[in-house]
């Protein structure tokens, strides 16, 4: 009877645990080579996993909303379908009291671990529960040890280092969490990202409790949303913010993309938008202002070499998501413009994988997609800075030329630029802002794409 492990594959490189969110087949359903099997959902992404071989689901270890670890086996695959039988045999056996029990049942039985009693609301995953039955573990010794999974749980590999010095360190109680419980970044502490200090002070932070009024509506967080309101509290924990604005005349970009847009659209089967304009001037600026390129780990600043970019998008649910455009120094724009696209209807659709929001190095945010003429955007940790780009206006402004100065209608627009106090000072976060609006404003509208 030929058996196939699934277990959960490496999602990126600092993801180490993922939430079953749907299973698409049932125990006894064919599944084939590659077919979708799962659906999951880890701190930065939702993902379908495809099967690793072809034949009959048989079991599954993990139920829906319950976490399993990197390198879990998640479902068994029987690739010849004689185990689903020999499952249901041994299921519905107990069942049929006139069934006679072989000489073997009662040593087997007497061999099989009982399942841990626990009582309370503490979850433990099935893999956890049979891991310290087949240690012995009680129910309460099992409460005791510190989970550091999502919200205080236990893992494989908690339990697996308690067993292994058992006896030898006293055991320290894990913390239950309350619904009132500050939010302190799960995804952050997973990176390393942070020092201790900053998580134990960040812990400590305790909002205000709020008594509903009559009429109002309570509306429980989604997952997505939990994990951005985390992060965006630990960023202005973590980072001082400063915001450098300056206004740019986009008035030839506008004018070149509108004699553009229809020959790009009819060759390209695609839209050309502003957003691969923008990029390429950030990219430039970076270049010559390395150091907005960088990240901060502890008392040690670490240069990045590549220039990803990250490209904040609004999903279909009111949620965010920052897909990124790897390399984009190394684009021309139709290089931009293609994979821009790709990553905007991907991230609308939920097909963006692990890889595709993983890597940013810097992040551009458009405001303006809500009429907004600017705002003071949150860095998106461990990057130190970001810019927002603010909505194209017809404004009228004075225009400079040999003859004299004259009023005309320009189209103009804001960039805001929220940059980590710490290690980006004023001079350097305000030059740069200023540098990329140069490099709009010097936008070359003879050439093509």
């Amino acid at each position: 009877m030929a058996q196939v492990e699934i277990r959960l594959p490496k999602m990126g490189e600092s993801v180490t645990e993922a939430t079953i969110t749907n299973w698409l087949k049932s125990v006894g359903d064919n599944v084939n080579m590659d077919e979708p099997l799962v659906e999951v959902a880890t701190d930065k992404v939702d993902n379908e996993l495809p099967s690793e071989a072809a034949g009959t689901l048989i079991k599954i270890f993990f139920e829906k909303d319950e976490v399993a670890q990197v390198g879990d086996v998640i479902a068994i695959i029987s690739t010849d379908g004689s185990d689903v039988v020999a499952t249901e045999t041994t299921q519905a056996a107990p069942e049929t009291a006139s069934a006679p029990a072989s000489s073997a049942t009662p040593a087997n039985n007497a061999s099989a671990p009982a399942p841990v009693a626990i009582n309370s609301d503490r979850f433990f995953s099935p893999l956890v529960r049979s891991i310290a039955s087949a240690e012995g573990i009680s129910g309460e010794e099992l409460e005791s040890i510190a989970g550091s999974g999502q919200e205080g749980r236990v893992t494989k590999k908690d339990i697996l280092s308690y067993v292994a010095n058992r006896g030898n360190q006293p055991v320290v109680a894990a913390p239950v969490a309350t619904q009132a419980a500050a939010p302190t970044s799960k995804a952050v502490v997973a990176t390393g990202e942070i020092d201790g200090d900053t998580i134990s002070y960040l812990k400590t932070i305790k909002p205000l409790p709020i008594v509903p009024m009559a009429g109002d509506e309570i509306m429980e967080m989604d997952r997505m949303r939990k994990i951005i309101s985390e992060r965006m509290v630990m960023s202005k924990h973590v980072s001082p913010h400063v915001t450098s604005f300056v206004e740019a005349d986009v008035t030839n970009i506008v004018n070149w993309r509108n004699k553009i847009k229809d020959g790009f659209k009819k060759r390209e089967g695609e839209n050309f938008t502003f957003t691969p304009i923008f990029m390429e001037a950030v990219a430039k600026a970076i270049k010559d202002f390395p150091m907005i390129n960088i990240c901060v780990s502890g008392n040690q600043i670490i240069k990045r070499k590549d220039i990803n970019i990250g490209m904040a998008a609004a999903l279909p649910s009111g949620n965010l998501i920052v897909p990124v455009v790897k390399n984009a120094d190394r684009l021309n724009l139709v290089g931009l413009a293609k994979a821009v696209n790709e990553l905007a209807n991907n991230a609308r659709q939920n097909k963006l994988k692990p890889e595709d929001i993983q890597g940013g190095t810097y992040t551009v945010t458009n405001v303006g997609t809500f009429g907004n003429v600017m705002g003071t955007p949150i860095i998106n940790q461990p990057q130190v800075a970001i810019l927002a780009l603010g909505a194209i206006r017809k404004v009228p402004a004075v225009i400079e030329t040999p003859d004299g100065d004259f009023i005309g209608i320009r189209h103009k627009m804001f960039l805001s630029h929220s940059y980590d106090h710490r290690v980006v000072d004023g001079a350097l976060g305000g030059t740069f802002v200023k540098r990329v609006a140069e490099y709009l404003e010097q936008f070359d509208i003879n050439q093509t794409v």
